[in-house]
């Protein structure tokens, strides 16, 4: 590597197409030297255009060398963008199960898989800031033209499945508002017109398009905190939940929603989202410390936003564990023809017990505290699919840019995922009943469970590769925990998929064969992964192993600022 004689400088400047100088915006990577390539697996390493960013937020130059309000403020937004896939109606769906099976026992688990979360976001967030580039541009650029289009093609998987949880959700909503009015196909339709209108609110400046996310993250805050203060809960028992690390008495049903819970928060596409989304700010990457504090503010607006998100969470798992926990249909039903509501029939007076969905629910709370309830109910979950969608959006405009450096228009782009997630859901919503609608979540949570590998596995090792991060990839604690972290997610989440299929696929010899068939690659792709993962941490000796060490070696390198300091964690 070549040195260089500026202390001040964080990295050195590479050259581009032919020779100029590209270092503006902190695209510190370089071929390396020490590896053959093939022409066509060389990537040009020129930064990709970004929809998102037709500005960027200057940061404002205090005199405080500690802590500034100012210059938090500067940095305030991706963070909140990030923190709606922890509200998406696949989560309040998952947080209404959660306490309608188990009350308040799952609360620490939820409070945990978020802190998880969090520790992702923050790996995830130091990617985008340190090199300038977010996560699916350095997988264009670092892994093979095959294995980069197979994680696209998983990553655009769980896109499209989530994209279609939030559009069930906006469809639900419109129902209950409209009191049935409106079919859940009209709602599904709805959803496209009114996606299109507000993704084009970045025109008009990228702090008020933040700002309307922020708008949209305080209505569920008002309307499920309104939900919370209304049915009253047993504070004591929520905090008891929150710090109880235990589920006594706990059945088969609490043990597959504790797993459902950790599914339906950790998002493999948020990964991508948040990479990008911090490019945003002005950040001077040739500044070591101003990458520091980027990545300090940064990581303290994501806790913050993420704290939020936690209490609202918290407020619908409470909800329905003071109203709906060890319930039955009959006693729901006969609640609702008492004070004279419409929806009594979406109970069957029979005495299982109530599985609830985020339409039931509003239903119950429409006939326990007045159709009022019902209505704030639907206002919340409108503007958690609505926020969520629109998010959905711009992870598949990124990881669409990222991965095969394709820059379509925003409307294309729109167009092409709203259209496949729209036709099953259109289907499912003409031909079928709500039950089968909201039923889908469990199917669309398995898929994305499967996809979370390719989110993680990636942001490991580009945030532990020395060659990628320089003084900034990851210490030897944090290494240790987030790979811990993410053996039990995955083990989690491959045991919610192991479940979902015995339960609900048929049990014949060619379903077994497919799956077997899908499985052997899934888990070649993913120990492919892991060997590349690996060799970021330090085992080169799987680079000199016959046949495959040649596909894990570490194509690029970052010169990092000469320097004697071990890596460090901020």
């Amino acid at each position: 590597m070549t040195t260089t004689t500026d202390s001040e400088s964080a990295f050195s400047k590479y050259l581009g197409e032919e020779g100029e100088d590209i270092s503006s915006e902190g695209k510190n990577m370089k071929e390396n030297p020490d590896v053959t390539t093939s022409h066509d697996e060389c990537q040009t390493l020129r930064p990709n255009r970004s929809t998102y960013f037709e500005q960027k937020i200057h940061i404002p130059e205090v005199e405080s060398s500690t802590f500034s309000f100012r210059k938090l403020w500067a940095f305030t937004g991706p963070g909140f963008l990030m923190s709606i896939a922890y509200l998406d109606p696949g989560n309040i769906e998952s947080d209404l199960q959660s306490g309608t099976i188990a009350q308040f026992k799952l609360l620490w688990i939820l409070m945990w898989a978020t802190v998880l979360g969090l520790i992702m976001q923050r790996l995830a967030a130091r990617l985008g800031v340190v090199t300038g580039l977010h996560l699916a541009e350095l997988c264009q650029r670092i892994y093979p033209k095959i294995p980069r289009l197979v994680l696209w093609i998983m990553i655009e998987i769980a896109i499209i499945g989530s994209d279609m949880q939030e559009v069930i959700g906006t469809a639900i909503a419109f129902y209950l508002l409209s009191n049935k009015i409106i079919p859940l196909y009209g709602g599904v339709l709805i959803t496209v017109a009114d996606t299109f209108t507000f993704l084009f609110l970045d025109k008009y400046g990228l702090r008020k398009l933040e700002a309307f996310f922020g708008f949209l993250i305080s209505v569920m805050a008002v309307t499920f905190g309104y939900e919370y203060i209304r049915v009253g809960p047993t504070q004591s028992e929520v905090v008891k939940g929150l710090f109880y690390p235990w589920c006594s008495h706990c059945d088969s049903k609490a043990l597959l929603q504790a797993v459902g819970i950790v599914g339906a928060v950790i998002m493999p596409h948020n990964l991508y989202l948040h990479s990008a989304l911090v490019k945003s700010r002005e950040v001077d990457r040739s500044k070591k410390d101003d990458v520091k504090e980027a990545n300090k503010y940064f990581f303290i607006e994501s806790a913050i936003a993420l704290l939020v998100s936690l209490i609202i969470n918290i407020f619908v798992v409470s909800v329905f564990a003071e109203g709906l926990y060890d319930r039955t249909n009959a006693d729901v039903h006969e609640l609702c023809l008492t004070n004279n509501q419409l929806h009594a029939n979406d109970f069957p007076n029979n005495t299982e017990k109530v599985e609830a969905d985020i339409y039931k629910g509003g239903v119950f709370l429409g006939c326990q505290f007045g159709v009022a309830a019902m209505y704030i109910w639907a206002v919340g979950i409108l503007a958690a699919g609505q926020s969520s969608t629109m998010t959905g959006t711009y992870a598949g405009q990124f990881v669409m840019e990222g991965f095969l450096d394709l820059h379509w228009t925003r409307w294309k782009r729109v167009l092409l995922t709203r259209t496949i997630a729209i036709c099953p859901t259109l289907f499912v919503a003409i031909v079928s009943n709500i039950d089968d609608l909201t039923g889908m979540n469990d199917l669309l949570n398995a898929l994305m469970s499967l996809q979370l590998p390719f989110a993680l596995l990636p942001t490991l090792t580009f945030s532990s590769s020395v060659a990628i991060m320089g003084d900034f990839c990851n210490g030897l604690v944090n290494k240790v925990v987030a790979s811990l972290l993410s053996i039990v997610v995955v083990a989690i989440n491959l045991y919610f998929v192991f479940n979902f299929t015995q339960s609900n696929l048929p049990h014949h010899w060619a379903v077994y064969l497919g799956i077997g068939i899908f499985m052997f690659f899934y888990v070649l792709f993913v120990l492919y992964l892991v060997g590349i993962f690996l060799v970021a941490l330090g085992c080169k000796q799987l680079i000199t192993l016959p046949f495959i060490g040649k596909y894990l070696t570490e194509l690029y390198t970052l010169e990092p600022q000469l320097s004697d300091t071990p890596a460090f964690d901020i």
